[in-house]
């Protein structure tokens, strides 16, 4: 998946699928969890982003972490339009 090699281009152990999806099953309460969700909202494209995370992950993320500023605002516009029309 070349898209993980765009995203981890500083740490190649993570251009794998596989060891990506080990690390999310983790959950929220794990900082290794958020240091890699953080790293596909600010690097990576949001279809890849939606691949591994869910738009509620995503929302929760961008309330709590230390984005820049554009991230967050790409990503508030984003969690707007696909949010389900009954959670917003």
């Amino acid at each position: 998946m070349d898209f993980l090699k765009a995203i981890f281009w500083d740490y190649p152990e993570f251009a794998n699928a596989e060891t990506v999806r080990k690390i999310v099953e983790l959950g929220w309460e794990d900082s290794g969890y958020r240091w890699m969700l953080r790293r596909f909202l600010e690097y990576g494209r949001a279809v890849d982003t939606m691949s591994f995370f869910s738009i509620e992950e995503i929302s929760r993320a961008v309330q709590s972490l230390r984005l820049t500023p554009y991230t967050k605002k790409k990503w508030r516009r984003l969690i707007e339009i696909y949010r389900p029309a009954d959670r917003r």
